[in-house]
C-alpha cells in the first residue's frame, strides 16, 4: 500500500466532535498496516489529566485485540490530510509493543517520505536504562 492509499484510510475516520466537558475526540485519524496485511484504524481522545490517548495508541490497540503486535506502516493525520509524526509517547508505545518495531516500522511524513521508527526514536528507554 502506498503512503497516499494509507494516509486516505487514516483520514476516513477523521470526524472530530465535542463530548462530556467539551473534549475533543476524532480530530486525529491513524491507519496502520500489521504484519499480516491487515489495516487497523484508529482515532484520538483528547481528556484531561493524561488520560486520553493518540490515534496511534488506537489503532494499535485494535491490532493487539486482533491477535497481532508488529506494525509494518504507520500514519497519522488531521482532517485536511496533514501528516503528524508520532509524538515521543506513541513512538515508545510502537516499540515496547513489539521490540522488533524499532527497525521494522515504517514511518510515514508525508506522501513521499517515510522513516524507520528507529529513526524517531534513536534511544529507547530500555536501551538506555540497561547501561
Amino acid at each position: 500500500m502506498t503512503n497516499t492509499e494509507l494516509i486516505e484510510k487514516a483520514r476516513s475516520v477523521v470526524k472530530s466532535r465535542s463530548i462530556a466537558h467539551n473534549h475533543t475526540v476524532g480530530d486525529v485519524g491513524c491507519a496502520l498496516i500489521a504484519e499480516s496485511g491487515k489495516v487497523f484504524l484508529g482515532v484520538c481522545v483528547d481528556t484531561p489529566s493524561g488520560m486520553g490517548f493518540c490515534a496511534e495508541h488506537a489503532a494499535i490497540a485494535a491490532m493487539v485485540t486482533a491477535g497481532e503486535e508488529r506494525v509494518m506502516k504507520i500514519v497519522a493525520v488531521l482532517e485536511d490530510g496533514q501528516v503528524l509524526p508520532p509524538c515521543g509517547r506513541c513512538r515508545e508505545f510502537i516499540y515496547q509493543v513489539d521490540k522488533r518495531n524499532l527497525d521494522g516500522t515504517e514511518v510515514v511524513l508525508s506522501a513521499e517520505k517515510s522513516v524507520r521508527l528507529r529513526e524517531l526514536l534513536p534511544h529507547p528507554w530500555d536501551e538506555v536504562w540497561s547501561k
